[in-house]
């Protein structure tokens, strides 16, 4: 069964984080932070339902590389002390989520299991 992917729009990304995503000619968003543990880049495409995290030391060295199609919801919260994204996903029998702290240190966790 098909599942939209819904997304927050720019102008709530920006109220909520403070970043306004870039858009790539594609009509991919992509949403780029730099910390002291690196580079974090996040990109998504509504009609594809597809997200892709990259995750560089400042070295330039790849830590993490995932790419996912089957994305049904993208939220971003923002507190005083932290930034987040959080993405839900929904692929055949299998339903998951990928939790992503941008700020103040970046980590990823990522659960896909079998409903």
């Amino acid at each position: 069964m098909y599942s939209e992917f819904l997304i927050p729009g720019d102008d709530e990304i920006f109220d909520t984080i403070g970043e306004w995503p870039e858009i790539q000619e594609n009509g991919a968003r992509v949403l780029t932070w730099h910390s002291d543990d690196g580079v974090l880049v996040l990109s998504y495409e509504a009609v594809t339902r597809s997200v892709r995290v990259l995750w560089s030391n400042n070295d330039g060295d790849s830590l993490m590389d995932v790419y996912r199609e089957g994305a049904t919801r993208l939220a971003f919260t923002s507190t005083s002390s932290t930034v987040g994204a959080q993405i839900d996903f929904s692929v055949g029998e299998c339903a998951g989520v990928m939790e992503i702290d941008i700020s103040p240190r970046v980590s990823v966790r990522d659960r896909l299991l079998f409903q």
